[in-house]
């Protein structure tokens, strides 16, 4: 069967791939945001994942209000990213892991969750910059390192997913990665947020002491950010900030794999980078640990 080696999540401000795109991660400004990776690399060299499940949500590239699936998940040969309006480049398309994406699809239908399945499909910079920042070298080597399988979550158009039901997707998935008849190695990627509003009377809304909190019980409780509303969590992080079910939704693949919870390697947070709080944090099952302990012990 299939390994889920990890979880991962990161913030994706548009404003990270411009600073990607001029080389500004040494300076002064953006420095303390990209520092915060090198931990990532290194462990994504040893963990070498073949897969990337990337949870995120679409700004309108993909989907508009016409048309707003609550969850889907991409079933492609191949994603690209397109001109969103932001003046980045276009990069390298994704190669796709169909196999995956259609086990995970039925998986959840399983486990009755109504999927939007999407043979065709756009990716905007909420999975393009995470990846860019995750694999800083592999468009300049010419191909990335691993296929993935988008799964879209709405957290624009109103009713949203509830962070329980968020969590519940999570530990289906994990199910799904864990039953996947292959011998690949799968890494989640959870991205958005952290707080942040862009518009209306708390534009440019942060609220530090919820994103560390809501950080610390993805380690220690993940499922604290489960008690609250949407309406709730809006007041605490902003309408953008809801983004941070995401992050949820990844770290819960990790409690949905042997009952073994996770184990937290990595956590950084910065603010701001363009009016929001940026964090990135990584994750391991618990149950890696035990077999990495009883390996040294043999």
């Amino acid at each position: 069967m299939a390994q889920l080696v990890g979880a991962i999540t990161t913030s994706h401000v548009p404003a990270i791939g411009k600073a990607i795109a001029r080389d500004l991660q040494q300076e002064a400004y953006w420095k303390p945001f990209f520092d915060s990776f090198p931990p990532v690399h290194s462990w994504l060299q040893q963990a070498r994942p073949d897969v990337a499940v990337v949870i995120y949500n679409d700004h309108g590239l993909n989907f508009f209000l016409d048309k707003m699936p609550t969850f889907s998940v991409g079933a492609a040969p191949s994603y690209s990213g397109a001109d969103e309006g932001w003046g980045l480049p276009v990069g390298l398309p994704f190669p796709g892991n169909e196999d995956l994406s259609w086990h995970l699809v039925n998986s959840l239908v399983a486990d009755e969750f109504d999927i939007t399945t999407c043979q065709e499909m756009l990716v905007d910079h909420a999975l393009t910059l995470p990846m860019k920042l995750l694999w800083p070298k592999a468009e300049q080597q010419g191909a990335w390192p691993v296929t993935i399988v988008p799964v879209c979550l709405n957290t624009v158009l109103f009713p949203l997913p509830t962070p329980a039901r968020c969590y519940k997707l999570g530990l289906a998935i994990g199910r799904a990665i864990a039953s996947w008849q292959s011998d690949k190695r799968v890494v989640v990627v959870g991205t958005g947020g952290l707080s942040h509003q862009l518009d209306g009377e708390r534009a440019g809304f942060i609220n530090k002491q919820f994103d560390q909190q809501f950080m610390q019980s993805l380690a220690s409780d993940p499922l604290w950010a489960t008690k609250y509303s949407i309406p709730e969590l809006v007041e605490q992080v902003g309408t953008q900030g809801i983004e941070l079910l995401m992050w949820l939704t990844a770290r819960a693949t990790l409690s949905g794999v042997g009952g073994g919870g996770a184990r937290e390697l990595h956590s950084s947070y910065h603010i701001p980078i363009s009016n929001t709080a940026a964090g990135v944090m990584l994750f391991e099952p618990a149950a890696q640990q035990m077999r990495q302990e009883e390996a040294l012990a043999a």
